[in-house]
């Protein structure tokens, strides 16, 4: 949620940010362009005042119109001038540039036109007609406004100006826009943290795995999302738990005639004559591998469907090793073969024994199957720390033709065969492998191969191991 938060909140920011530099360059294209307004507070009075000053003008003569404009500009601080046709002031004075450049502009115009360029004199212009149809423009010089000017940018107080509407204005904002963040993203991440929780329950194995109801309650997409993953775990769990049962159910049915297929080879044995022992020793091998076969689909079916129901214990992981290693090592003797066991570091770990000892086993009896005869297995353990957590790690290397690079990881999966170097001559079912990884992910660890330098396959297993490895190691 906290990233989610920052993220919304900057973007949040950027906009406020965004938003306030367009105002503010808007504002200054406007003035600057709009200094001349076509009206503004002065407009009915200064109409009054340029009607007055023509009309004064045409009764009587210069005199008065001079003491008319006296008289306003003692009364309103205004003062006025009026131009002819040909732009000369009629009464001799000399009106302001900015007066006589905006009287060119209100001769050509009608209306009143107001200029505020200059905060400390302000100007007006309007144009006016006598009633002998003569065309007068009066100019007017306002007095400066009672409030100060606000600064413009580069002025010393501008920064001053700027901290103060900050203060004011835009930190209070900021600081409602970020409650309104965080409550925004509360709102987005909450049930996006359930789904994950939820996915990755799924993905663990766990496949009761569901969105929480208030999820489903709601009527926005999230809602939608949750419905539709509840509605692919629910079906995720149906196809699985068939296969589940289709494979326990099959392994099952097999075992009885495999059983009766073993009694009918033994009675047919002591019945045939030397003539047919071969096609019975061949017979009971193929029966022996179908059985097997069944054994490892079971045990695959009993990983998958999870290890909550087995006893944890604290394992002496080089005695279970060892152990594998001698059983190994008797049965490699008949392909001119052996394993040996190179390197014990003590380590304990905690988990099932019977499964361990089947992931070992399972790497362990794959090397023998595929080393090259008159070689040996070379198996090590020891202790490494990553990360402040201690693993136990278990490499099992052979020296037969190895694995293409682009297939090393598939070897790992249920029945899958490498090829012509790994097929069925070689007695394997592609189960071995996958009941490894499964064993071994059950205890939280991870299993990889490699191609060795020397030739042959490494496989390593990283299992967590415990942190007392002062206890009794090699008991």
């Amino acid at each position: 949620m906290r990233r989610l938060f920052i993220k919304i909140f900057l973007w949040f920011g950027v906009a406020m940010v965004v938003a306030n530099v367009a105002s503010f360059v808007t504002g200054v294209v406007i003035q600057r362009r709009s200094q001349v307004q076509r009206a503004g507070p002065f407009a009915p009075s200064f109409g009054i005042l340029a009607q007055t000053a023509v009309d004064t003008l045409e009764k009587g003569d210069v005199e008065a119109l001079k003491s008319y404009l006296q008289r306003v500009e003692k009364a309103s601080r205004v003062k006025a001038f009026v131009l002819n046709a040909q732009g000369q002031e009629v009464t001799g004075r000399v009106p302001p540039l900015a007066a006589q450049q905006l009287a060119e502009r209100a001769a050509t115009s009608t209306g009143f036109l107001f200029d505020f360029s200059s905060w400390q004199s302000p100007v007006g212009a309007q144009s006016v007609v006598a009633p002998s149809g003569t065309r007068y423009v009066v100019a007017g010089e306002f007095p400066p406004p009672d409030f100060p000017r606000p600064p413009r940018l580069g002025d010393r107080e501008s920064l001053y100006f700027g901290v103060g509407l900050l203060a004011r204005f835009f930190i209070p904002l900021l600081l409602i826009g970020a409650l309104f963040c965080y409550w925004l993203a509360g709102y987005l991440a909450k049930p996006i943290v359930q789904l994950r929780a939820a996915t990755r329950s799924l993905s663990n194995g766990d496949l009761t795995a569901r969105v929480d109801a208030k999820i489903l309650k709601r009527k926005d997409e999230i809602g939608y999302l949750g419905r539709d993953f509840n509605l692919m775990a629910g079906h995720i769990e149906s196809l699985v738990e068939a296969q589940r049962r289709l494979l326990t159910d099959i392994s099952h049915e097999l075992r009885s005639p495999l059983a009766r297929h073993g009694v009918a080879v033994g009675l047919a044995r002591k019945r045939g004559g030397p003539e047919v022992s071969t096609a019975l020793d061949r017979i009971a091998l193929e029966a022996n591998r179908i059985n097997e076969m069944i054994a490892q689909v079971l045990t695959l079916s009993q990983l998958e469907s999870g290890t909550d129901r087995f006893e944890n214990l604290k394992i002496d992981l080089v005695k279970l090793v060892r152990e594998v290693a001698e059983d190994a090592d008797f049965e490699a003797r008949s392909r001119d073969c052996s394993v040996i066991l190179l390197k014990g570091e003590p380590c304990l770990v905690t988990g099932v024994p019977q499964l361990l000892r089947s992931a070992v086993e399972n790497v362990v009896r794959n090397a023998v199957r595929y080393t090259a005869q008159g070689t040996a297995v070379e198996i090590s353990i020891g202790c490494e720390s990553v990360a402040r957590q201690r693993y136990a790690v278990i490499k099992v290397q052979d020296h037969g033709p190895g694995v293409p690079e682009e297939k090393i990881t598939a070897i790992f999966r249920p029945f899958y065969r490498v090829g012509d170097a790994r097929d069925r001559k070689t007695g394997g079912t592609g189960l071995g492998l996958a009941i490894a990884a499964r064993a071994v992910a059950a205890h939280e660890g991870t299993i990889n191969a490699v191609n060795a330098p020397g030739g042959g396959l490494l496989v390593e297993v990283r299992i967590p191991a415990t942190s007392d490895q002062t206890e009794d190691a090699g008991a």
